[in-house]
């Protein structure tokens, strides 16, 4: 993830839209977000904190809103960060939040059989390839995004 010095322009020109210059592409990839069957509080943790790993400000935004309407509390949003040191999330969400950054971040090797087994613990196999397809959407998008340069939207006021 690169990071910006404090007198680094932040705000860049987005380069295309996905949206229009691959609309049945774009469309597909919706398509399998929206065909995962996860439960939606989780769906948008597993999203922000992909979104964080991948540095990706747009869908950081963008799911921390969805987040934050769904109801989820700004506390537990803020410690994604450093959510193995935070006593805010269950042993489930926990598991899945390990299970996404090692998903994301895949290091040599892969996915760790004691990653894996710690998510098998907490989700049968339908909702662990659910988990693992939300995982995928979510890396997908911020790939778009971050490549295409969409630009998260300024605060308003």
């Amino acid at each position: 993830m690169a990071h910006v010095g404090a007198d680094a322009a932040v705000a860049h020109e987005q380069r295309f839209d996905t949206r229009r210059a691959a609309a049945e592409q774009h469309r597909a990839l919706a398509a399998l977000d929206a065909a995962v069957d996860l439960d939606p509080a989780l769906r948008e943790l597993v999203r922000v904190r992909a979104s964080m790993l991948n540095g990706c400000a747009y869908c950081i935004q963008l799911h921390t809103r969805d987040a934050l309407a769904a109801g989820e509390r700004a506390e537990r949003l803020f410690a994604l960060a450093a959510w193995e040191e935070s006593p805010f999330f269950t042993a489930r969400e926990r598991a899945a939040l390990r299970f996404t950054d090692v998903v994301t971040e895949l290091p040599q090797g892969g996915v760790g059989d004691d990653v894996y087994a710690e998510a098998a613990s907490h989700f049968d196999e339908h909702e662990l390839a659910q988990l693992l397809f939300a995982i995928a959407a979510i890396n997908a998008w911020n790939r778009l995004a971050v490549a295409t340069r969409k630009p998260a939207q300024p605060a308003s006021g």
